[in-house]
């Protein structure tokens, strides 16, 4: 791998010590993105200078709406292919070459000019500053001290701090979504699961303070409901998810409409497998990572520059049906647009007696969002076991960089999940205004008969 920045630093300390200098931190807003990308483009152009990102929304649009693409006029620049691939390896994960060779004949990436659209409010952009100078990693990892709201740790020293990046990183504060997932089978028939899921982040709230982070321990409850098909309707779930995972675990409830019962559910993480995924994802792949980084050891191996899902607003188009998009194999790549972007490259290392169906875990996190684009799983042979790639377009109404669909190939079976569905359900809610009361086992218990 061609590095940028050449940064290997395995953890070990049950403690650590990371905060960086002011003279460091004043480098965001200059040299460095508020959030920490390098704010010039690279050397040959084809990664341009980082100037806010999408700033305003394009004329004609209202909450509510799916995005209009604000770079529909763009054209491909080229097209890889099975034939090509060749010239590309450099620009490609292990994974995404893997595709290449499982579908020649039908997988492709169109790679477009690329558009640093990646932005967020100003008082994340704040935070992130502040952040900067008194954030640390606690509970050998397991946690983080001294920050909220914003990037906790934007020039980061190690893989833990820039996971906990990712983890941390804006998504809205109060956000009601309706999407749907498919799992086609290796003939590419599937059938659509439904569920309503419900958001309230608590770490990225304006008025959230550390005093009250700290007491709370509480960085975002999260509610799902499936609501199709009729044999699964009433399945859903509760999450409290923790800044310190260490002081105290994930909290979880699940309600199941056969027992008509909310019940406690420690389970719900790691390798357990995802709600009703056939198995083709885990419960810690949701959002391309989530929960506890207890399990691995983490190395941050650089930069490097990366061909990833960016700006896809035509995949997220509401002209668009279901099986315009879910193919057999993957999804339909005639929707999908590619960019050349710069991605922090975290590896994970499962810990000697840990258990995982992944033993390494490779992860590329754009650098203006610290969202994952890519991840690159490995069995307990060593062998790539799946690939998965998170499809991003900036919600400019907020504004925020987020993922409208996650797609997990299992590269075994040949067949692949699509998890965010939303070309024809209602748009999310960025301002749905959730309390405390929607996150309670009995909202579950509520909302599963109803």
């Amino acid at each position: 791998m061609k590095s940028l920045t050449a940064v290997v630093i395995m953890l070990l300390g049950s403690n650590v010590q990371a905060q960086i200098s002011e003279a460091e931190a004043a480098r965001l807003g200059k040299d460095l993105t508020p959030l920490g990308a390098e704010m010039a483009g690279n050397k040959d152009g084809s990664i341009p200078a980082w100037t806010g990102g999408i700033t305003k929304a394009p004329a004609g649009y209202q909450k509510g709406m799916h995005h209009p693409d604000p770079f529909a006029a763009d054209k491909p620049l080229y097209t890889i292919t099975s034939a090509n691939v060749g010239q590309y390896k450099s620009l490609l994960t292990p994974g995404q070459q893997k595709l290449f060779e499982l579908y020649p004949d039908s997988f492709k990436m169109q790679v477009y000019q690329t558009r640093r659209s990646a932005s967020v409010p100003q008082y994340i952009y704040d935070a992130t500053k502040a952040n900067a100078t008194t954030a640390t990693l606690v509970a050998g990892g397991n946690g983080v001290d001294g920050a909220t709201k914003g990037i906790a740790f934007p020039i980061p020293a190690n893989g833990l701090e820039a996971i906990w990046n990712h983890i941390l990183r804006f998504r809205g504060v109060d956000i009601a979504t309706h999407r749907g997932q498919a799992a086609p089978t290796a003939s590419g028939d599937y059938t659509l699961v439904e569920m309503e899921e419900e958001i309230r982040v608590e770490y990225a709230r304006p008025e959230e303070t550390l005093e009250q982070m700290r007491k709370d321990n509480l960085l975002f409850s999260f509610k799902q409901v499936v609501t199709q098909p009729a044999r699964l309707a009433g399945t859903a779930l509760l999450v409290k998810e923790t800044m310190n995972q260490e002081k105290e675990p994930r909290q979880a409830w699940t309600y199941n409409t056969g027992q008509r019962r909310v019940r406690k559910a420690p389970n719900v993480a790691f390798d357990t497998p995802g709600t009703v995924s056939d198995g083709l994802r885990t419960t810690d792949d949701f959002d391309m990572f989530n929960g506890s980084p207890s399990r691995y050891n983490w190395e941050l191996l650089g930069k490097q520059e990366l061909l990833i899902p960016y700006n896809d607003y035509r995949l997220h188009s509401d002209k668009l049906q279901y099986s315009d998009i879910l193919h057999k194999g993957h999804i339909n790549p005639d929707v999908v647009r590619y960019e050349k972007h710069r991605v922090w490259v975290v590896k994970a290392t499962l810990k000697a007696g840990m258990r995982h169906i992944y033993k390494t875990r490779v992860f590329y996190l754009d650098e203006d969002s610290w969202q994952i684009a890519v991840a690159d799983l490995y069995d307990n042979r060593d062998e790539l076991y799946r690939v998965a790639q998170a499809h991003g377009i900036n919600y400019y109404e907020v504004p925020v960089q987020w993922s409208t669909l996650e797609v997990y190939h299992d590269l075994q079976s040949r067949r692949y999940l699509a998890l965010g569905l939303d070309n024809q359900s209602p748009m999310y809610d960025f301002d749905a205004k959730l309390t405390e009361a929607n996150f309670t086992p009995a909202s579950l218990r509520r909302q599963g008969i109803r």
